[in-house]
């Protein structure tokens, strides 16, 4: 079986949890698969654009560069599914085969946990509060830099949160 050891897309390396490569048969014809579980940030980056430049490096030193077209997935785990159409079969005899008729596809997200992946990489998400303070403490707030008060109120959270998930 062909196993992925390294990925690059548009020249920069990500790091892939897991992940699998193989052919798609379809009335159509074959496209190559590429169906990897990357983080979060990754995959909000990527899986909109179009056309991506792929470098991948196969365990047993083989390298296919190609350009590659992102499809969604369905999925709990942040994933992407790079496909591009081939010509021919003949560099990919020992490549797995699954067919439209099957819909066997390799599970990738076996042993991996949201959790796994977030501690590789934490997203940020930007959050807007209201909030009804004390005149001191709403002019303290407000001056301080948006970096200074995001640190403030994430080590309030981890504090609380810490003192309360067990309860």
């Amino acid at each position: 079986m062909v196993t992925v050891k390294e990925v690059k897309i548009d020249g920069e390396s990500i790091h892939v949890f897991n992940g699998s490569i193989y052919i798609f048969e379809s009335s159509s014809g074959y496209t190559l698969e590429l169906d990897i579980i990357v983080s979060e940030i990754v995959e909000k980056k990527y899986k909109l654009e179009e056309n991506l430049i792929l470098e991948i490096e196969l365990e047993d030193g083989r390298q296919i560069n190609s350009i590659m077209h992102s499809q969604s997935i369905s999925g709990g785990l942040p994933q992407l599914n790079l496909y591009c159409e081939l010509d021919t079969l003949e560099e990919y005899q020992d490549f797995k085969m699954v067919n439209e008729n099957d819909l066997v596809f390799p599970k990738i997200e076996e042993g991996i946990t949201l959790e796994d992946i977030r501690k590789y990489e934490m997203p940020n998400e930007k959050v807007t509060l209201k909030l009804k303070l004390p005149i001191d403490q709403s002019e303290w707030l407000n001056k301080l830099k948006g970096k200074e008060l995001a640190g403030i109120v994430k080590e309030a959270i981890y504090d609380y949160w810490e003192k309360h998930k067990m309860k």
